[in-house]
């Protein structure tokens, strides 16, 4: 079987912040959004629909418990939730917090703007806020 391993896409945008029992929790570097992705860790897996069955429902209830927080954490007016996959094939679901006040309200964010990586204490504070959200399942990992 092969072993998990993080595609260089995900390595290159992604800052590890936690982990649920299948998903890897990424905070992707770009300060303009609370853009997030699980990636469930799984070797070869480009579509949910390839997930075993338990995993498959392990990742809609991280999805959603991680999806509440995020709401409350960010007082987000919508949550895009979305596994794309078309440039980056491992299996990788976005989180995007939204708000009227994003600079690219109300279109996709993709190509918008160039990204603005987070300074280090930025990423401290999302690290934190989410600590104290206390979601159900999610480890943190400190960078």
């Amino acid at each position: 079987m092969d072993k998990f391993e993080l595609h260089p896409d995900l390595q290159r945008d992604g800052i590890a912040i936690g982990a649920f029992p299948l998903s890897l929790v990424l905070l992707i570097n770009d300060s303009a959004y609370p853009w997030f992705v699980l990636v469930p860790q799984r070797a070869g897996i480009k579509d949910a629909i390839e997930l075993e069955l338990a995993d498959y429902r392990q990742l809609s209830e991280e999805s959603q418990l991680f999806s509440i927080a995020l709401r409350q954490v960010f007082a987000a007016e919508k949550l895009n939730i979305a596994a794309l996959g078309n440039m980056t094939p491992q299996l990788h679901v976005h989180h995007i917090v939204r708000s009227s006040s994003d600079a690219a309200w109300p279109k996709p964010i993709w190509g918008f703007q160039p990204m603005r990586p987070y300074a280090s204490e930025e990423i401290d504070s999302v690290r934190q806020r989410l600590a104290a959200a206390q979601v159900e399942s999610l480890v943190m990992i400190d960078g």
